[in-house]
């Protein structure tokens, strides 16, 4: 297994401060797991693992980007595509499930904007203070869970 393991990221979370390793697989026995010639399953178990990766991230990465600014949902789409090169693509049927939810939770306020001159309506999301506790402790448990994860990859 080669594993390489090169760079260190600085995490703070309000007054907590904690280093995170990022460790990058390029090979598995031999064998590029994102590679659709040499794996077994190609392509298929590429999606399937992005799929259910995005799934426990999409609430945290959603909270991040309304950390900034207040956002409408196509442009929480556009941000995290561009913001993760293409690996985190959305339909709107995916987001604005999400968004409800983290609304129902109170974690994220919605309201309209006034339409200007020819511009349309829009339904911008804000964080609340809760939802950025939420955040907080949802990267927490992140980076404790990819650390761990890390741990096994390695082989320790």
């Amino acid at each position: 297994m080669n594993l390489i393991s090169d760079s260190y990221v600085l995490h703070k979370c309000e007054n907590y401060h904690y280093y995170h390793e990022i460790i990058y697989i390029s090979s598995i026995m031999e064998y590029n797991i994102f590679s659709n010639t040499k794996y077994i399953g190609g392509d298929q178990l590429k999606l399937r693992i992005e799929q259910q990766m995005k799934k426990g991230a999409l609430e945290m990465l959603v909270l991040k980007l309304l950390e900034q600014e207040a956002k409408y949902g196509y442009q929480l789409i556009s941000e995290l595509r561009e913001k993760s090169s293409d690996v985190v693509i959305l339909k709107e049927g995916t987001l604005y499930p999400v968004l409800y939810r983290l609304e129902d939770e109170a974690l994220v306020e919605s309201y309209w904007s006034e339409p200007k001159d020819r511009e349309i309506s829009r339904k911008y999301y804000t964080i609340t203070e809760e939802g950025k506790n939420a955040l907080c402790e949802m990267y927490h448990v992140w980076c404790n869970f990819q650390e761990q994860v890390n741990k096994i990859m390695e082989g320790a």
